[in-house]
């Protein structure tokens, strides 16, 4: 069996009307590339990735067996491929090529971004009435963490829990002290990159201290020496290689030592990711995708967790079948780009701050301190409303001001 094509498709996916306003603010437009790959035999495999590979990288796999490919560390999208080739040729579901399988369920979280607390409150309900009992977001220092906390605490059923996400931190925040008030909360489930990447004597010093666990994703060392050094509860691998996953795995496994995927994607990923997290011993944390933000897909098959667990595909290969319909019509949709925009910010003495949001810059949104501008906390007196161009000249001038001064602050 011999790979002879590989498609390339470019796609561009809606974001699901309840949380299209932010996440459009956010990034705008979301755009994935799609990968068929096809046999001598027959035989489609899919895979997906958010960027396209070089088309060296496409010739990589033309002419191989797709068993060429166990434990492939060139491309996350066009090795998921591989893998769907090869559990359809085997005729066995894609966990089986990595090992034992260790669960049937694999638990997943949900996602969103950090916005006005109401809405935040609203990804709650959403997302707990789909079945989710996670959900995970970026905190903004835009808005006032605590005033989210209470606001999500207020509408969730008992037992869902909040993945916050510091991003490395990058504000003035003692961060020991503002977990531990968010730890109060009951809906506080655990706090992901809470101090920059290369501290880990502070990470090690934050388990000890943190009554929640402590995730640990941008690893300095590759999740590898500050595994052994104790530096967090559960260690998160982002958009690895199936490969070096397995790797990562090997050495979670021999220290009984939780872990999750992060992989970004559709169905396709999803289904990928839930394979390798039921096979790996223990990636027992809930994994993210975030396909739950979009409205369609390029397959039949649309997951939905129940009690905050996938089943595990058993159909041969990944277990999902390509929409060529959907495809098609996806390929050719074009969303309107979300233009620059001012985010505009109120603090309870009356103080009022404006700055440029970019969505070709989405960093800015949870790391604004990159901009040099202001320091700044996650647990200010702070309110955040997004100002869109309204042709007003009021818009322009401010618009026009801070583009002179880097960002407005005044009374």
């Amino acid at each position: 069996m011999k790979v002879t094509e590989i498609e390339v498709h470019r796609v561009t996916l809606p974001y699901v009307d309840w949380i299209a306003y932010q996440l459009n603010h956010y990034y705008g437009p979301t755009q994935r590339t799609i990968y068929v790959a096809h046999t001598d035999d027959g035989l489609t495999g899919l895979g997906e990735s958010g960027s396209t590979e070089p088309q060296e990288t496409v010739d990589h796999y033309l002419g191989t067996s797709p068993f060429d490919h166990v434990g492939d560390e060139v491309s996350l999208g066009l090795g998921t491929a591989m893998y769907d080739l090869m559990g359809q040729a085997a005729g066995v579901p894609v966990y089986k090529l990595f090992g034992q399988k260790h669960r049937s369920w694999v638990p997943v979280g949900s996602w969103t971004v950090s916005t006005h607390p109401d809405r935040m409150a609203e990804a709650v309900r959403e997302y707990s009435a789909q079945g989710y009992t996670w959900l995970k977001y970026h905190l903004s220092p835009f808005e006032n963490v605590i005033d989210q906390t209470e606001a999500m605490q207020a509408v969730a059923p008992k037992g869902f829990r909040i993945h916050y996400d510091f991003t490395m931190h990058g504000t003035d925040d003692h961060m020991f002290t503002l977990l531990t008030k968010l730890a109060r909360y009951p809906i506080a489930g655990c706090f992901e990159d809470a101090l920059p990447a290369n501290d880990l004597p502070g990470y090690i010093e934050l388990r000890k201290r943190s009554p929640l666990p402590v995730v640990l994703h941008h690893c300095p060392l590759g999740a590898t020496y500050e595994v052994l050094m104790g530096a967090a509860d559960a260690y998160m691998l982002g958009h690895s290689r199936i490969g070096d996953a397995a790797r990562r795995a090997g050495l979670f496994a021999a220290g009984d030592i939780p872990f999750m995927l992060q992989n970004v994607g559709g169905d396709i990923t999803r289904a990928m990711t839930c394979h390798m997290m039921a096979a790996f011993p223990t990636a027992s944390f809930h994994f993210f995708s975030d396909c739950e933000t979009w409205a369609e897909d390029v397959v039949h098959e649309r997951s939905q967790p129940v009690n905050g667990f996938l089943r595990v595909p058993e159909k041969p290969g990944l277990g999902v079948t390509l929409d060529r319909d959907a495809l098609e019509r996806l390929k050719g949709l074009e969303l309107p780009e979300q233009p620059r925009w001012i985010i505009r910010s109120r603090f309870a003495n009356g103080a009022r701050m404006y700055n440029i949001a970019d969505p070709a810059e989405s960093i800015f949104m949870v790391r604004p301190d990159r901009r040099r501008l202001i320091p700044m906390s996650y647990d200010a007196p702070i309110e955040t409303d997004y100002w869109d161009d309204d042709g007003s000249p009021e818009y322009r001038a401010m618009f026009e001001r801070i583009e002179r001064e880097g960002m407005v602050l005044e009374r």
